[in-house]
């Protein structure tokens, strides 16, 4: 389902650029070979024809620019963190001079129209006050290395891997699959779970008496070595028993907690794993606690 979503998406940025090609040519060769009498048609006919000529253009320009990065293709974070936002900042500057250029064809004088004292004060007022916060605060994220592209991080209570970091914008996607997107001056605070090693933490309950707990200690330090030799990938070494958690005096357990490093991209296979390793490793030596049940009186 998520592949169908995604190929779903790719469609109009594949058709778009032929589209484009198709217009720009038939535009080039409607105006060489079509004659065209003097008048207001003429001008509706030119303007019409340079319109699509610059759109065309600005399509092809931004998919052979995309072309470009995805053909290069950076191995590191740092590197993808730099091509997403150099193609955000491609496409928004595309946009800039696509839009002064038409209103060019059209007959708007551009210079007066940015030389007017008002200008800026228009601008503002269409909201560009954000967009010049989002790009600041990009562009110090960019520079003082806060996160890139491939980092898991946590703004708020979302958690994810950052996918895009665009020149107004930032994209997280969790492990869901579900997509975040933020604006990057929205972005005051966040955690970055990849710069170190995470905790794969696992709590398990044992009898409440000193034999089991003892029995207990020592299948731990038998399993634990075993589970970093046979899951290095997952675990940088073998994970520690941390000692007793807590005393659960209502079910009469020993609560003790084990803790493995792990990169945090494996934080949940991780935890999986060790939390089925140390249940199956306790019930092999009979050291699972009794399970409390409610008999319901149906009469």
């Amino acid at each position: 389902m998520e592949n169908e979503k995604n190929e779903m998406k790719k469609k109009p940025g594949k058709v778009l650029p032929w589209l484009a090609a198709v217009l720009l040519a038939a535009a080039l060769a409607a105006r060489a070979a079509v004659p065209v009498p003097a008048g207001l048609f003429t001008q509706i006919w030119n303007i019409g024809t340079q319109l699509i000529i610059l759109f065309s253009g600005l399509v092809l320009f931004s998919a052979a620019a995309r072309a470009v990065f995805q053909r290069v293709s950076p191995s590191s974070n740092h590197g993808k963190t730099v091509f997403t936002l150099a193609d955000s900042a491609i496409r928004y500057l595309l946009i800039i001079v696509g839009l002064l250029w038409a209103l060019s064809i059209v007959g708007v004088d551009v210079r007066a129209l940015l030389a007017g004292a008002g200008v800026l004060a228009l601008i503002i007022g269409f909201g560009a006050e954000s967009l010049i916060a989002d790009v600041i605060t990009g562009t110090f994220m960019l520079f003082e290395h806060q996160y890139e592209v491939g980092d898991i991080i946590v703004v708020g209570d979302f958690r994810g891997t950052v996918t895009q970091i665009g020149i107004r914008t930032t994209q997280i996607m969790d492990s869901g699959g579900n997509v975040k997107i933020i604006n990057n001056s929205d972005i005051r605070s966040l955690i970055n779970r990849s710069n170190d090693l995470s905790f794969a933490v696992c709590d398990m309950a044992v009898p409440y008496d000193k034999e089991s707990l003892a029995r207990a200690e020592k299948v731990l330090g038998e399993v634990l070595p075993k589970l970093h030799r046979e899951h290095p990938d997952l675990f940088s070494k073998a994970p520690a028993y941390l000692g007793v958690q807590s005393l659960d005096y209502e079910n009469r357990a020993v609560v003790i907690r084990v803790a493995g490093e792990t990169h945090e991209e494996n934080i949940y296979k991780a935890q999986r794993l060790l939390n089925r390793t140390l249940f199956m490793a306790f019930e092999e030596e009979g050291l699972s606690c009794p399970v409390h049940r409610v008999e319901l009186d149906r009469e």
